[in-house]
């Protein structure tokens, strides 16, 4: 760890709605100080931080927005003696409007995106205050940009067009995807198993967390994938309805008396798993009281029976399917959804051995069978200081190099 101090440094940071994930990287990849804030602008919140190698220090503290979060960010570094020789900040963006690789996120860009903010206004405005928040502490080093929606940019026309009027699509009212972050570096992780097959055939890379999207792989691209135009879409979440019927949309507007804003509410904080059940959107809580609790258990079946309704229709977009990958925190984590998940599947040749998915091995289908299902954790952050590192011109060590430092 000490002679990883003096190595040029970047800080990733991964922003969700009301938290705030990062991580400090030497080069090589190697992990150096990690964090989270949680609970942004509401009562309670909280900040874990430490060096990666040692448990993580928590306190409750005051953060009205995400520009208060990145002073804590950097206040927590100072403290640490790590802010100092940090090259470049890397921040992860959900909605990248057709850009393809990581910029550096200029005032200009910044001033072009606000424009753009209604294509994800519960992620975009935020991030843009994070980036300029930190543009303000430190004005002299790079912040960049990282797509989420860039992995994506490989579907064919045809899963990107909605079957609206072209004028909204020439205006880029059209399918996106997201968690591309998530995707590459778990496409990373299938390439270094050794099989090329695993990669160059028909894939499914499920994040299931409490945002949740599924995304199909032929010969290691994106073909399709669950969310569309904004990462409400896909997949029913923990908070978020994924897709709807869009007259669903004009009766809470006129029947129910919603405003615009108010139904951007619902169906992003009020709905999912959390809407389900009345209680919760986290599948451990469901998941503790499903036997006492019905409407537990429906919204936990709700999930279970969507994800397998939707890998279904992306093997027929593959036109088969020879890997199956959990991850994110369901995924990776709740062993008795991906039971249920892959259930019924046996018609595509989906087994599960119970005991290696009980203890979350990384192959959790039997050795012999047709279909090969992992559980692969996946690494945001680590993703986001590759390309930091790369648009900023510091030489980083392959990825497998980078592991033996860990």
């Amino acid at each position: 760890m000490n002679a990883e101090r003096g190595a040029p440094r970047v800080l990733a940071v991964n922003a969700g709605s009301s938290s705030v994930r990062f991580a400090l990287f030497a080069t090589g990849s190697t992990r150096l100080f990690r964090g989270k804030i949680d609970r942004i602008g509401a009562s309670g919140t909280t900040v874990e931080w430490g060096l990666a190698d040692r448990p993580l220090e928590r306190r409750e503290i005051a953060a009205a927005d995400h520009g208060a979060a990145a002073a804590v960010v950097i206040e927590r570094l100072e403290a640490a003696g790590l802010a100092d020789g940090i090259a470049g900040v890397g921040h992860r963006v959900v909605h990248g409007m057709g850009q393809t690789q990581p910029v550096r996120a200029t005032p200009e860009r910044l001033a072009e995106w606000r424009r753009f903010a209604a294509f994800d206004p519960e992620h975009l405005p935020r991030e843009i205050d994070l980036i300029e928040a930190f543009t303000g502490h430190w004005p002299q080093r790079p912040q960049i940009a990282c797509f989420d929606t860039a992995f994506h940019a490989t579907m064919p026309a045809y899963a990107v067009r909605l079957p609206i009027p072209r004028r909204y699509g020439d205006a880029g009212v059209r399918r996106y995807g997201f968690h591309g972050l998530s995707y590459a570096y778990l496409r990373e992780e299938l390439a270094r198993l050794g099989d090329p097959a695993i990669v160059r055939g028909r894939v499914i890379l499920a994040h299931l967390g409490n945002g949740a999207s599924l995304a199909a792989l032929r010969d290691g691209r994106s073909i399709d994938t669950t969310m569309g135009f904004t990462p409400a879409g896909g997949l029913v979440m923990g908070t978020r309805t994924g897709d709807i019927d869009p007259g669903l949309a004009y009766y809470l507007l006129r029947g129910a008396g919603l405003d615009a804003a108010r139904f951007q509410t619902l169906v992003n904080h009020e709905a999912g798993l959390l809407g389900i059940s009345g209680t919760s959107a986290d599948v451990r809580d469901l998941l503790a009281r499903e036997r006492s609790d019905p409407h537990a258990a429906e919204a936990l079946a709700v999930f279970c029976y969507q994800a397998r309704k939707w890998i279904g229709a992306l093997a027929a977009a593959l036109g088969g399917l020879d890997t199956l990958v959990f991850s994110g925190g369901i995924g990776e984590n709740a062993a008795p959804i991906r039971a249920r998940i892959c259930a019924d599947l046996g018609f595509l040749g989906v087994r599960i051995d119970a005991a290696r998915n009980e203890r979350h091995a990384p192959r959790i289908s039997p050795d012999q069978a047709p279909i090969a299902v992992r559980v692969l954790p996946t690494d945001e952050e680590r993703m986001i200081a590759r390309a930091t590192f790369a648009a900023v011109e510091i030489p980083e060590a392959s990825p497998a190099a980078a592991r033996g430092h860990e």
